[in-house]
């Protein structure tokens, strides 16, 4: 079973969306298996953001992500990056399809709501900053054969 990560961001919690978003990934059929909120290090940002650090709105970014608690999330799931992804929608809310989270709930790219990993390395990477290996718990729904063949 792939792995991905998601994080709700600071603008996402003090907007009370956390919980729809862990709905609408169970309801997809998803599995949660990582959870904790946390107010977030600069050093923890700096490193999560990595791949930003010599773009303009690096500073802000760090300033923003560090700014109120997020939710950080490992959910489970046969293609559950792409669809993450999808249900996530355009980091750009006004491009967002409707029905996305930020289409359904983002203004602008800068309070987006939401971080998704976008392949299976990223994914690894982000869990492994994120949590510890005894963070992660293992299980298997009951309603997994009525998902998956």
């Amino acid at each position: 079973m792939e792995r991905t990560f998601l994080m709700v961001k600071p603008d996402g919690v003090q907007r009370c969306l956390v919980g729809e978003v862990i709905r609408r990934l169970e309801s997809k059929g998803f599995t949660l298996v990582g959870l904790k909120m946390l107010g977030v290090s600069k050093e923890l940002a700096e490193a999560h953001y990595d791949v930003h650090k010599e773009r303009p709105f690096f500073p802000g970014l760090i300033q923003f992500i560090t700014s109120g608690p997020v939710v950080a999330m490992v959910w489970e799931g046969e293609g559950v990056i792409a669809s993450a992804r999808k249900i996530i929608g355009a980091t750009n809310p006004l491009s967002a399809e409707p029905g996305t989270i930020r289409g359904d709930y983002g203004v602008t790219v800068g309070r987006n709501l939401i971080h998704g990993s976008d392949a299976p390395e990223t994914a690894q990477n982000e869990i492994s900053l994120w949590f510890k290996p005894e963070e992660l718990v293992s299980w298997q729904p009951a309603l997994t054969t009525w998902l998956y063949e």
